[in-house]
C-alpha cells in the first residue's frame, strides 16, 4: 500500500524529552502541555466538534464529525458496503472485520487528501469514526434498526467488537482511526419522541439486553471513544447520567477515552428534557458527567459563540477550570494517538488510490454475497441458464436502494438487479417491467446524463458569495451578483457535494442540460436546490424550495424521448441541508398490462420489492401510510406492492421474491405463495452484481436472519415499552414467519451430536463444545454453525439464548469438527435484580444451523453446573 507520511509536517507540535514507550501516558503528558497554553476563549471552542484551528500554537482545524458507519465519506466515490444489519446477516466477524479495516483505510486517506483545508465544519476527514451502532433492533419498527446488529446482545457483542479492532487497528493505544460506539444506552426508536423520552429498564434488561455490547465494545476491544444518546434512561439525560458515564463507564469498565454527544443531544437536557433551567445549566450538566466533545448542529452553518454556554457555566460555579481542563485533555490526547498531531512518532497515511480500489470493490462484493439470506426455496432456484426472466416492482432497476443510509453520497459503481442479472444472462433472456409511480421512486441521475451550455459532459457550476450584512437565515440570504467561480461538473449522482472550500456560505447555479436514456414516462425530482426544467417547450418546476435533511423529494411526472436535450437550472445554497442532486425514475403509464405481457413471455418471474432508507431511516419528516418520522407503522410492504405481487403470481410462473429492506418485514403471503423468497438488506455497491450471482448459482447463499420476521406488529409490544418480555426470540412465543438465525443454503449439512466437557477449578467455570459438520451435498457452500443455550428457569430469563456461532466453507462431502469454549460470562445470565452470574442447574444446549425446533439441522445436548459465580457488570 502507498502511504504518505504525515508526521513531521509544519502543523506539527514539538516536545522534548517524551518518549512514546507508554502512548496514553505521553499522550495525556504532551496533551497537558497543549491546554496549559490555551486561553478561556480557546478552550471552549475545543469542546465542540467543530474545533477551530489556533494559529499560534501550530494546531490545525478539527471535525470530530465523522461518519462511516458502512464505508468512509469524502469528496469523491468512497466503497460502500452492505448497510450494517446486513453485515450481520453474514454471522463472521472475521468479514467484519475485513470490512472495518478496509473502511479506515480509506477514511484515513480521506483525511489526508483534506488534511489543512480552511473549513472545519465539513462532516468527514476526520481520524475518528461515529461508528459502530450497538443499539439493540429489539422492535422492528424502529428506523434506524438498519444501522445495528440485529436483535441479539452476543451477535452485536461479538461483531461490535470485530467492527472496534478493525477500525482501530492492532494497537489501540495508537488507532488508525478511533471508533465511538453508539448510542450509550438503551436507545432504539421511536424516533419521533428521542430527544424528550423518558426510558425507564429494568435492572435485568439494562444488564441482559442493553449493556452487553458496550461492555465487550469498551473492555474487550479497548474503543477509544464512546457516544452517548438523546433519551433520559430511569430519569437521566443519557448525555448527563451519573449512573451510565460516571459509574458504569469509568468506574466499572475503566474506560480513559473521551465521550462525544450526539448531535444536539446537549442542548436537549435543558431544550426538551427540561433537566437543567438553560443552556449555560445544560452544558454543565454534561461536562460534569463527563462528556468530552459536543456535537452541535449549529456548527454546520458556522453559528459563531456556541462556546459561550461553557464560559457561563464556568462564571457561574456549575463547572470547575479543571472540568474543562480534564475533557481538553482526553481530547487533544485523541488527536495524539491517532496521529492528527505529532509527538508520538511518525505515522503514515493512504494515498487517494487505495479509495475504491479493485481490492475494496472485490471486498464489497464478498460481503454483499455473505449478506443475501435465501429464506425459501422451492428448487426454482439456482436459475436455469436457459430461462427467460422478467424482472419487475419498484425497486427491479433501482439504485439509490443499494447504499442504505448513513452512505456517501458518491459510491464506487453501483449495479442494480436488472443489470446484475443482464450481466449473467444474454440480454435476450431478461426484460426490464417498469413500475407505476410508487413511494419508492427516485435514482440519482447518473453524470452521464447531463450536458453543459457549452456541449461539454457534466453542468456548469457558478459560485456565488454572500453579501455582507445578509440576513443569515436560508433562502432569504442575498448573495453578489457575479460569480466568483465557475466550473464544470460531472460526478457520479449529479451531486454538487462539495463547495468551495471557503467555509464562506455560497450559493451555486447549475445549467445545462439532460437526456434520457430512452423514450418514457419519467418521475422527475430535485434534491437540496429549487429549480425547474423544460420539456414540450414549458418550464416545469420541480422544487420551489431546497429539502432538509431526509426530507422526501417531490416527484413530477413528465414524458421524455430518447437523446433530446432538456434545459435545467437549478440554485442552491451551502450549509442548507441535503446537497443539490436531481433524481429519476422511468414509470409505467399501466403497471399491471406491463406485467401480464411480461409474465407471459417469461420462464420464471423476479419481483424486486421492499423500502428505501429514504422511507425508514434518522428521524425523517416522512408520514405516509405504514411510515412515520422514519419509523413504521406496520411490518407490511406498501399496498401497491402486495398487490403487485398477487397480480404477478397470477399470471402461473414461478415467482421469486427479492426484498429490499433495513427490516423485518411481513413476508408471510411471499412465504405461501412464491417459489423463492431472497433477503437482500440494503447490500451496498456489490448488491446488484451478488444477487444475481446468488440467484444464478455463481455464488451459494448462507446468510443468516439477524433479526425475527414477525406476522404483525400487532404481535408486539407498545413501541416505546423498552421491556423485553415478548420482544425477539429470546423471549418471544408466538408463531412468526421466518425466524432469528433461519437462512438456507444450495448445499445441505448434517451435524453430530456434540460432545460438552464443563471445565470448573474452582475459581473459574467454563464449556468446550465438540461437534462436527458434513456437507452431504455435491455443491460447495458455506454454512453457519449456531450455538444455543437454554438456561435453567428464572423469572424473566430468556427460554434460550445464542452463545456461539462460526461460519465455514465446506467442499462437497467434505467433513470438518468444531469447537466452541465458552468463558463464564458467555455462560452466565441475569436475574431479576440484575446481578450477572453463572447459575447452578441443568442447561439445554444445541449446536446446528440455526434454531431448535425451526426445522434446521441441529443436534442437542445436556450439562449441568454445580455453583454460582457473581461476575462483575
Amino acid at each position: 500500500m502507498k502511504t504518505l507520511s504525515i508526521a513531521c509536517l509544519a502543523w506539527g507540535l514539538a516536545f522534548s524529552g517524551l518518549g512514546v514507550a507508554n502512548p496514553q501516558t505521553d499522550a495525556e503528558a504532551q496533551a497537558r502541555q497543549i491546554v496549559a497554553k490555551l486561553t478561556l476563549d480557546e478552550k471552549t471552542e475545543q469542546l465542540l466538534n467543530g474545533a477551530p484551528a489556533i494559529p499560534r500554537l501550530n494546531i490545525p482545524a478539527y471535525n470530530w464529525w465523522t461518519e462511516s458507519l458502512h464505508g468512509a465519506f469524502g469528496p469523491g466515490a468512497t466503497t460502500n458496503f452492505p448497510q450494517p444489519i446486513g453485515l450481520a446477516a453474514s454471522f463472521n466477524d472475521r468479514l467484519m472485520q475485513d470490512v472495518a479495516a478496509s473502511i479506515s483505510t480509506e477514511v484515513r486517506a480521506v483525511y489526508a487528501l483534506g488534511r489543512g483545508k480552511p473549513n472545519p465544519n465539513k462532516i468527514g476527514g476526520a481520524l475518528d469514526t461515529w461508528s459502530p451502532n450497538i443499539n439493540i433492533f429489539r422492535d422492528p419498527r424502529w428506523g434506524r434498526g438498519q444501522e445495528t446488529y440485529g436483535e441479539d446482545p452476543f451477535l452485536t457483542a461479538t461483531l461490535g467488537k470485530a467492527f472496534v479492532h478493525g477500525m482501530q487497528g492492532p494497537d489501540p493505544a495508537l488507532p488508525q482511526v478511533i471508533a465511538s460506539p453508539k448510542h450509550f444506552a438503551v436507545h432504539s426508536g421511536p424516533e419521533s419522541t428521542r430527544h424528550s423520552a423518558d426510558v425507564w429498564v429494568s435492572a435485568q434488561d439494562l444488564e441482559d439486553t442493553y449493556l452487553p455490547a458496550f461492555r465487550a465494545a469498551i473492555v474487550d476491544a479497548q474503543a477509544g471513544s464512546i457516544m452517548c444518546a438523546y433519551n433520559r434512561v430511569n430519569g437521566e439525560p443519557a448525555c448527563a447520567s451519573h449512573s451510565l458515564l460516571v459509574k458504569t463507564l469509568r468506574q466499572d469498565w475503566k474506560f480513559n477515552g473521551y465521550v462525544v454527544s450526539d448531535c444536539d443531544a446537549v442542548v436537549d437536557i435543558h431544550a426538551h428534557h427540561k433537566y437543567a433551567p438553560d443552556a449555560p445549566a445544560g452544558a454543565a450538566a454534561a461536562l460534569k458527567a463527563g462528556v468530552d466533545n459536543e456535537c452541535n448542529g449549529a456548527t454546520l452553518s458556522h453559528t459563531p459563540g456556541l462556546g459561550e454556554r461553557y464560559k457561563e457555566a464556568l462564571a457561574r460555579g456549575y463547572i470547575r477550570a479543571a472540568d474543562i481542563d480534564n475533557a481538553l485533555v482526553r481530547l487533544f490526547a485523541a488527536r495524539l494517538r491517532n496521529g492528527d498531531l505529532a509527538g508520538l512518532g511518525e505515522r503514515s497515511f493512504p494515498k487517494a488510490e487505495v479509495i475504491n480500489s479493485l481490492d475494496q470493490r472485490a471486498l464489497a462484493l464478498r460481503a454483499a454475497l455473505e449478506s443475501l439470506v435465501l429464506l425459501k426455496n422451492d428448487g426454482v432456484l439456482p436459475l436455469r441458464a436457459s430461462a427467460r426472466v422478467a424482472v419487475v416492482g419498484p425497486l427491479a432497476d433501482a439504485r439509490r436502494v443499494m447504499r442504505g443510509n448513513y452512505s456517501s453520497g458518491q459510491t464506487g459503481p453501483t449495479q442494480t438487479v436488472y443489470e446484475g442479472l443482464r450481466q449473467q444472462f444474454p440480454a435476450a433472456q431478461v426484460s426490464l417491467v417498469p413500475f407505476g409511480p410508487s413511494i419508492t421512486d427516485g435514482d440519482p441521475v447518473p453524470a452521464s446524463a447531463f450536458v453543459a451550455p457549452d456541449g461539454s459532459p457534466g453542468l456548469r457550476a457558478s459560485y456565488f458569495k454572500l453579501q455582507p450584512g445578509s440576513p443569515v437565515v436560508p433562502g432569504k440570504r442575498r448573495f453578489q451578483e457575479k460569480a466568483f467561480a465557475s466550473h464544470g461538473v460531472a460526478q457520479l449522482d449529479s451531486r454538487v457535494r462539495d463547495f468551495p472550500e471557503s467555509g464562506e456560505v455560497t450559493r451555486v447555479v447549475l445549467t445545462g442540460f439532460f437526456v434520457a436514456p430512452e423514450t418514457g414516462s419519467y418521475r422527475l425530482g430535485v434534491a437540496g436546490a429549487k429549480g425547474q426544467v423544460r420539456v414540450a417547450g414549458r418550464d416545469v418546476t420541480l422544487a420551489r424550495r431546497p429539502t432538509q435533511w431526509a426530507e422526501p423529494v417531490a416527484l413530477t411526472q413528465v414524458d421524455l424521448k430518447q437523446g433530446e436535450r432538456y434545459a435545467m437550472q437549478f440554485e442552491a445554497e451551502s450549509g442548507t441541508g441535503a446537497p443539490p442532486g436531481m433524481v429519476w425514475k422511468r414509470v409505467s403509464r399501466q403497471p399491471l398490462a406491463d406485467l401480464r405481457a411480461a409474465v407471459q413471455g417469461a420462464d420464471v418471474v423476479v419481483a424486486v420489492v421492499g423500502l428505501t432508507s429514504d422511507l425508514e431511516g434518522e428521524e425523517m419528516p416522512v408520514k405516509i401510510e405504514g411510515f412515520q418520522g422514519g419509523d413504521r407503522t406496520t411490518l407490511d410492504l406498501p399496498a401497491d406492492q402486495r398487490a403487485y405481487l398477487q397480480a404477478a403470481a397470477q399470471g402461473g410462473k414461478p415467482l421469486v421474491v427479492l426484498n429490499l429492506s433495513g427490516s423485518a418485514i411481513d413476508l408471510s403471503w411471499a412465504q405461501a405463495n412464491a417459489a423463492a423468497v431472497l433477503q437482500a438488506w440494503y447490500p451496498g455497491e456489490g448488491g446488484g452484481q451478488a444477487i444475481a450471482q446468488v440467484l444464478t448459482g455463481v455464488a451459494n447463499p448462507a446468510g443468516r436472519l439477524p433479526v425475527t420476521f414477525y406476522r404483525s406488529a400487532s404481535d408486539l409490544p407498545p413501541f416505546d415499552d423498552y421491556r423485553m418480555a415478548g420482544r425477539t426470540y429470546r423471549f418471544f412465543d408466538k408463531p412468526v414467519v421466518y425466524p432469528f438465525g433461519h437462512g438456507l443454503s444450495y448445499s445441505r449439512f448434517r451435524y453430530e451430536a456434540p460432545k460438552v466437557e464443563v471445565q470448573d477449578d474452582g475459581k473459574d467455570v467454563g464449556l468446550v463444545v465438540r461437534t462436527a459438520v458434513t456437507n452431504t451435498s455435491t455443491r460447495d457452500g458455506d454454512e453457519v454453525a449456531q450455538l444455543y443455550l437454554a438456561p435453567p428457569r428464572f423469572e424473566g430469563g430468556p427460554r434460550l439464548a445464542l452463545r456461539g456461532f462460526q461460519r465455514l466453507h465446506l467442499k462437497a462431502g467434505e467433513r470438518r469438527e468444531l469447537s466452541y469454549r465458552l468463558d463464564a460470562r458467555d455462560l452466565s445470565f441475569v436475574d431479576r435484580d440484575g446481578v450477572r452470574q453463572v447459575m447452578p442447574g441443568s442447561y439445554g444446549l444445541s449446536v446446528g444451523g440455526g434454531q431448535p425446533d425451526t426445522g434446521a439441522p441441529v443436534e442437542r445436548a445436556t450439562f449441568s453446573l454445580a455453583r454460582q459465580v457473581l461476575l462483575p457488570h
